[in-house]
């Protein structure tokens, strides 16, 4: 066993909320509350709705089981972890890491809440332990991962192993076991590619549903005694460097919050559609001009015709922001025929340069030109979006996207019980009231 390898261990089983810096706990109550409210928009869609009938039907509970998010139904413990992915992942507005281009929190809370509800219940500075550990183990994965191989993969194949090792904290396991469970949830996990699902966006998206349902089931298989093949992008010695900072740099509090419901590599040209469009009269727009980085110019779906096809869209989200001053959740699960929004993406042009390029991932940049009927035109940019670390959503911004994607399915009561009781869950006696208030039916949740 390498030292790194030691280290990760350590980490996991040794570590306690007191040991965790302030601001890393204050971010990882942010990003808890913003995965909520995404999980609530996405109860709504398609995606989720498809993959918690799946598990109702053909995962069912057996001694032990979980809840899945918003929806009551108890199924089998990697069937929940599965169904509350999709459901998260279903809705692109959840947080990130910039240079793992991708989202640790679509996996680790879906994993968390099939944990908690029946198999290691927990206070509540335990439940926000376990929640911030997911995040750091995930993130150095994604890191290690996209050092050490040439395919870009989605999150599921990297956060697979963020999920073993928070079960195998909640379980007790042995460290041995827990090795042999992150060894199995990477070789295991799904390596998908995810440029494919950029260029033909689906249900697959990040890759989640069934990086949460392996995780799970490697700690679960490794509590039996199951073995799996040591996980290279923990004792690789060339991804040492990706965990020697474990428990000194904390990437919890690096995460970006995303303001739409959209992939994060278009949001920096929705954010200058914000800026450029009290600057002009909307009727008398002949061409938008927008000047990116190349994955997000392969955003390119003009007509979604569905959620999945909008999310992963460039033109789109842009033409919404310049009618309508923002981009609501429902204009990105229906309506996806409104004709004015379809009229002026038809006016938008993307390109890519190379000094923009040479900022990905660590920066994601957009410019926009506005050119009017009458050849004026007006600018802004490079820019990049809202929420990054270096200018963050403020708490109240976080509290109203919180609000705004949440009340439709739950309520105004429900809502705020939610956001007092993440505010205060690492001095709760117990998780349960959190984990019931989410796992829950909400109005949009199980079927009748």
């Amino acid at each position: 066993m390498t030292d790194s390898t030691a280290k990760v261990l350590d980490f996991i089983h040794d570590i306690a909320l007191s040991d965790i810096p302030a601001d890393a706990v204050y971010h990882g109550k942010r990003c808890l509350l913003d995965l909520i409210g995404v999980a609530a928009a996405g109860i709504g869609t398609e995606n989720s709705r498809i993959v918690r009938e799946f598990a109702g039907r053909y995962e069912g509970a057996g001694a032990v089981g979980a809840r899945m998010l918003f929806d009551g139904r108890r199924v089998s413990v990697p069937g929940a972890a599965m169904a509350n992915a999709a459901t998260i992942d279903s809705f692109d507005a959840h947080d990130g890491l910039k240079e793992t281009k991708g989202h640790a929190g679509a996996v680790v809370l879906p994993a968390l809440l099939a944990l908690n509800d029946e198999i290691a219940p927990s206070d509540g500075a335990e439940f926000l332990t376990r929640f911030i550990i997911g995040y750091e183990v995930a993130c150095r994965a994604g890191l290690a991962l996209h050092a050490s191989v040439a395919d870009y993969h989605t999150s599921g194949a990297w956060t697979a192993l963020a999920a073993a090792g928070l079960f195998a904290r909640g379980m007790k396991l042995t460290k041995a076991q827990t090795f042999e469970a992150m060894g199995a949830a990477e070789y295991y996990g799904p390596r998908s590619q995810m440029m494919r699902c950029i260029d033909a966006p689906t249900m697959v998206k990040d890759g989640a549903t069934y990086g949460a349902q392996v995780g799970a089931t490697a700690a679960l298989l490794a509590s039996d005694g199951f073995t799996g093949a040591p996980a290279i992008t923990v004792s690789a010695p060339e991804v040492a460097e990706y965990w020697s900072d474990l428990g000194a740099r904390w990437h919890m509090t690096r995460q970006y919050l995303k303001p739409y419901g959209v992939c994060r590599w278009a949001q920096p040209a929705v954010k200058a559609a914000l800026v450029l469009r009290e600057q002009v009269p909307l009727e008398a727009i002949a061409t938008v001009e927008v000047i990116t980085f190349h994955e997000a110019v392969r955003l390119a779906t003009r007509r979604p015709s569905t959620t999945e096809q909008a999310q992963y869209s460039l033109p789109y989200p842009v033409a919404a922001a310049l009618l309508t001053g923002g981009i609501a959740p429902e204009t990105i699960t229906g309506g996806l025929d409104d004709p004015d929004i379809l009229a002026l993406v038809d006016k938008i042009v993307m390109s890519e340069t190379d000094e923009i390029n040479a900022t990905f991932p660590k920066e994601r940049l957009a410019a926009m030109t506005i050119t009017l009927n009458d050849g004026q035109t007006v600018s802004c940019g490079p820019i990049p979006a809202d929420g990054d670390p270096e200018s963050p959503l403020s708490d109240a911004e976080v509290a109203d996207k919180f609000r705004g994607l949440a009340t439709g399915s739950l309520g105004t009561d429900r809502v705020e019980m939610i956001r007092s009781t993440v505010d205060a869950i690492a001095e709760r006696d117990s998780a349960s009231d959190l984990v019931d208030l989410v796992l829950s039916a909400s109005d949009g949740g199980a079927a009748p």
